[in-house]
């Protein structure tokens, strides 16, 4: 399967209008926003785990990075709650599931396959100062890409010119972007070359962004 796989061209998603599509564990649904491959696959998703529902355990040849949107995400290394951002990499392993129901926007296959460093961080608590009514938390940064977390006053601007592409998901509030629109779990990738420029409407916006990954997008191993 490939889904919005010409990582030359720009993509905007406005994924709180897709339908939910079932995944093969029952009790947990997906909105596919990327996607190269099948059930293995260099994949961006928004999933949504049913109250009790689980997967079973499961080896992340490739690595997974989400961040919790809603209710709790939940496995053998502990409880993760909305505003928690976790990176799985290539080898780690575990048996997620959620008692009380979850939302995650998940990434994977999308490491370097020699990174090692598992972490999860509460996103709030890394915010520095406000700067022109913008907070922003540095999530991650290696030599592929940089991960940050930010709030944006109402009004307040965000713009990027960084290299390698950008990609940006509103998890609350909505944005303004030239003519478009970007409310809650909007998702817009942007190639090489192109300038990230928005503004927070009139209550806010929360934001993820990853800048400089594009280029390393492949296909899954075999």
């Amino acid at each position: 399967m490939e889904l919005n796989s010409d990582f030359s061209s720009r993509v905007l998603v406005h994924a709180d209008q897709l339908d939910w599509q079932p995944s093969p564990m029952k009790g947990v649904d997906r909105r596919m926003l990327d996607r190269i491959g099948g059930e293995v696959a260099r994949a961006t998703s928004i999933v949504r785990y049913a109250p009790g529902s689980h997967f079973s355990a499961h080896t992340h040849t490739g690595g997974e990075e989400f961040i919790v949107l809603d209710g709790v995400f939940q496995d053998e290394h502990g409880d993760f709650p909305a505003g928690t951002y976790v990176r799985n990499p290539p080898t780690s392993s575990h048996t997620p599931g959620s008692d009380q129901g979850c939302t995650i926007f998940v990434k994977l296959w999308q490491f370097d396959m020699d990174d090692r460093t598992q972490f999860r961080k509460t996103m709030a608590d890394e915010l520095a100062a406000p700067i022109d009514g913008v907070a922003t938390a540095l999530l991650h940064e290696d030599t592929r890409e940089r991960v940050t977390y930010s709030h944006l006053n109402a009004g307040a601007a965000l713009t990027s010119e960084a290299p390698g592409g950008i990609e940006l998901l509103v998890i609350d509030g909505t944005l303004k972007m030239g003519g478009d629109l970007l409310a809650r779990h909007s998702w817009i990738r942007l190639p090489e070359g192109e300038r990230l420029s928005v503004v927070a409407g009139a209550h806010g916006a929360r934001v993820w962004m990853k800048t400089g990954h594009l280029p390393f997008a492949k296909p899954p191993a075999a």
